[in-house]
């Protein structure tokens, strides 16, 4: 790993690798890529604490500086950085970062070993022919991969903040804020606090303590408000921005401030062409512009932690956040992968290491962010086939949730269209998270039996006495395709689906929200079911806006973000602004 690589391509960073180039052997790459360039330090800097930091690689990095290995790293979404003060040379020094993006029954995403996707079924074998091998996600989106996410060398001094910890609790009109400082080495702590405008509101001394804001401005969606944390130690300075707001589940009741809140949005895919799964901030810009257009107020990071330069942006947008795991494909009996007898998802994968561990790194990183407001431990998991082995598996993960978060949010699973009565572990949760597609995967093309089975399943579900929302429920859509008399497919069966669930979805007054799937068209890997990628975006992938998208304008528009099941929701919103 010390010399330079043998006919290397020019690949920009941050992003996919996929698109870069053309050729099936670049789109469809399995196994290990090698990525290399040369750093070098200015001598300025190299009397403080040197610390490389990768924003995200997809999926499994090992990090070589000078031939020597420096860091290793599992896990495709979530940061994580070593410290190279001790084995940086003079003068220019040799980075080389070996990617892998294989998937398998021990990583989340979780992928198949036994050759085949959720897609395409498994692949009969050919005799007498080694086939070559090949990317099988047990996921419904592309496995793009490479150092998606920036790379950044900073500095500190010898000692240094570690991390810092916030959590505010409302009191009137006043705030009192909890506060934690990790450091490392000696040296007295300092917090100074200024408010958006940049005029000091409180102060504090020490590691760990309280500090009061009187009067408070609350974070609320839509209207973020971020007070910035001055913390000082020593030589070094570090600035933390916080929102103060509460989060509470109250009976059928999710409530932001102490209001119920309503969530409207849909889940969100880091997608774009060329890119691929790279870091794009326009696009952060744009979609968020796009969801106020819309009326929206939430996505859910679907289904991995999104860029911590999205996480920002929703803090100061006043974006509301799903925080998801990247635990996708947790299912051995899912679609095509399903085999004649029911396996047990928990003792076939391997992921309960990797599962803890994702969950510790996604807390510990987004913990401060007013934004994150559910955290949600996986995606269409199986949870009914032993629904027993589903509740071992995951109420532990349920409690280790609680445990890390400083703020003790509200703790979520999505939920799979299954045989839902069965289902011991949704129970469990803080909120009952529905991903439900009667219209179109059940009963497609027969809004009527679809609105029956979706009634009879909210009925079932009213009766825990817990928030319920929809967090996916959409129809494949071409961009241009119409007919007079809706049908699969085009645009105007897409206006009339979602039509037909929220006729259903108003007549409960414990159903707190509509996330649609998706927000825009992604791409995916090859198979009969996806032409060109996953058409169930209310935008394209380029994000022009299908029928739909003027009709959830429409409907949203007209629906507060608070008090929306109450008859005084209008007059109480305006009340509140």
């Amino acid at each position: 790993m010390e010399g330079p690589l043998d006919h290397p391509l020019n690949i920009a960073v941050p992003a996919s690798y996929n698109d870069q180039q053309e050729g099936v052997n670049f789109r469809d790459h399995y196994g290990f890529v090698f990525y290399q360039r040369e750093l070098e330090v200015p001598k300025v800097l190299q009397e403080q604490r040197l610390v490389l930091r990768f924003g995200a690689v997809t999926h499994g990095a090992q990090v070589y500086l000078n031939g020597h290995r420096v860091a290793q790293h599992q896990g495709g979404f979530l940061p994580f950085e070593v410290e190279i003060t001790e084995v940086l040379r003079p003068g220019k020094n040799r980075l080389t970062v070996s990617v892998d993006n294989r998937v398998s029954q021990k990583t989340l995403p979780v992928g198949s070993d036994s050759g085949g996707n959720m897609l395409g079924g498994l692949l009969p074998e050919i005799p007498g022919i080694q086939l070559p091998p090949q990317n099988y996600p047990n996921f419904d989106f592309f496995n793009y991969a490479g150092i998606t996410r920036p790379v950044k060398l900073y500095t500190t001094p010898r000692d240094y903040i570690e991390d810092v910890t916030l959590v505010s609790r409302v009191e009137g009109n006043r705030a009192v804020v909890s506060y934690r400082v990790d450091t490392m080495g000696q040296g007295e702590v300092r917090l100074l606090i200024r408010d958006e405008e940049g005029k000091e509101v409180a102060q504090a001394v020490g590691d760990k303590g309280e500090f009061v804001i009187s009067p408070v401005h609350l974070w609320q969606p839509l209207a973020g408000y971020l007070y910035t944390a001055r913390v000082e130690f020593g030589e070094d300075c570090y600035e933390q921005t916080f929102g103060v707001r509460t989060v509470e589940v109250r009976g059928i009741e999710f409530l932001i401030n102490g209001k119920p809140f309503y969530f409207k949005g849909f889940g969100r895919h880091e997608d774009s062409p060329f890119h691929g799964r790279g870091i794009d901030e326009v696009l952060h810009v744009k979609d968020l512009s796009l969801l106020c257009w819309l009326g929206a107020n939430s996505f859910r990071t679907s289904h991995y932690p999104h860029a911590e330069e999205m996480m920002e942006l929703c803090d100061r947008e006043g974006i509301v956040v799903i925080d998801e795991t990247p635990a996708v494909g947790v299912h051995a009996n899912f679609g095509a992968m399903a085999t004649g007898t029911p396996q047990d998802t928990f003792s076939v994968l391997q992921v309960k290491e990797p599962h803890e561990e994702v969950i510790r790194d996604m807390i510990a990183r987004d913990k401060n962010h007013p934004c994150v407001v559910l955290w949600s431990l996986a995606n269409e998991s199986d949870t009914t086939t032993f629904p027993e082995k589903s509740v071992a598996y995951y109420k532990p993960l349920y409690d280790l949730a609680k445990a890390l978060d400083p703020e003790k949010r509200p703790v979520t699973i999505v939920g799979v269209q299954n045989e839902y009565q069965k289902d011991l572990t949704l129970p469990l949760m803080d909120v009952i998270c529905l991903n439900r597609y009667y219209g179109w995967y059940l009963y497609g093309g027969n809004f009527d039996a679809a609105k029956q089975a979706s009634k009879m399943e909210l009925d079932y579900w009213s009766t825990l006495g817990k928030p319920v929302m929809l967090t996916e429920y959409g129809a494949d859509t071409v961009a241009g395709l119409h007919l007079a008399t809706p049908t699969m497919f085009t645009e105007e069966y897409q206006v009339e689906f979602y039509a037909a669930v929220h006729e259903v979805v108003d007549q409960y007054p414990g159903f707190v929200g509509e996330q649609l799937w998706n927000f825009a068209d992604f791409a995916t890997i090859q198979g009969i079911m996806r032409v060109d990628g996953n058409k169930k975006g209310i935008f394209t992938r380029d994000r022009r806006p299908k029928m739909a998208a003027h009709a959830l304008r429409e409907r949203w528009r007209k629906i507060p973000n608070f008090y929306y099941k109450s008859s005084k929701a209008v007059k109480k919103e305006k009340l509140d602004e």
